[in-house]
């Protein structure tokens, strides 16, 4: 068997963390005919069957799970590599990952002493693991949930959990909302897909996404879209992190005017 592309394992990471073809596909930029002509095709070439279809369903076969997460081993190794040959270059410019559905304005202000160039923002949901793996220089993190072991970082803020709706759906017009009412409806999604604010935004005007984000989205709401609060899950605490030892010079420098008081008015220092 030749050796698998690239493209085949996002395909299949997508199709897989999905179960779902025309949402999968719609995340890739792809039409569903192309993507199940490709997952089709990666079946044959490997001799495995890795899903099972059905008109109403798709599942992952014993074989699909083990790829699964072979793909996506393989596929954050592939960030790694490229980010570490990056550093290797003395790529100047600061990278910062962020939360899919993060507003402007918090960043803004974490960000407003910097004076680089601006940084390049990846969008992800595990924010510190890309610090820790050289994808990124520093990070927005949410403290109450996420690893933080190792980190250096400041408090930089809080944010309140609020559904993003199109400003037509019948639950836009409520007062604050609960999980409960917004899983059976369509296009719920409980994370953010890894993308930017703007596309998430487009994706819940068109009615195509419903999904919780930051309260800091306010500042960047476009008429056709709401935000309201969910009442049953907790505010976030948000910190911005780093990895002691970076020899980033933006970054040091940043960290330091962090350090030394003044943002929000909250200084602590993570261990």
């Amino acid at each position: 068997m030749d050796r698998l592309e690239t493209r085949e394992l996002v395909y299949f990471a997508e199709i897989a963390k999905e179960l779902h073809f025309s949402r999968a596909a719609e995340n890739l930029g792809i039409t569903q005919p192309v993507l199940s002509r490709a997952i089709a095709r990666l079946e044959r070439r490997m001799g495995v069957r890795l899903l099972n279809r059905t008109s109403r369903r798709v599942e992952l076969t014993d074989a699909g799970c083990t790829f699964r997460d072979e793909c996506r081993h393989l596929l954050r190794g592939l960030d790694i590599a490229v980010r570490r040959t990056q550093r290797a270059a003395d790529t100047p410019r600061l990278v910062v990952a962020v939360r899919p559905g993060t507003g402007s304005g918090l960043l803004s202000q974490v960000l407003r002493r910097y004076a680089g160039p601006a940084p390049e923002l990846v969008f992800t949901h595990d924010r510190a693991q890309a610090v820790r793996d050289g994808i990124a220089d520093a990070a927005l993190v949410c403290v109450d949930s996420e690893n933080v072991a190792g980190l250096r970082g400041v408090e930089v803020g809080e944010e309140l959990p609020m559904a993003l709706l199109p400003r037509e759906h019948w639950l836009a017009d409520r007062a604050a909302l609960s999980v409960g009412d917004l899983v059976d409806e369509s296009g719920y999604r409980a994370h953010c897909p890894e993308v930017g604010i703007d596309e998430i935004m487009d994706r819940v005007a068109l009615g195509r996404l419903i999904t919780v984000v930051g309260s800091a989205v306010a500042d960047r709401l476009p008429t056709d879209v709401v935000a309201v609060p969910v009442a049953d899950l907790q505010p976030t605490t948000l910190a911005f992190c780093w990895l002691p030892g970076s020899r980033n010079r933006d970054l040091l420098e940043l960290t330091e005017q962090l350090a030394s008081g003044g943002l929000l008015g909250r200084t602590t220092m993570m261990a």
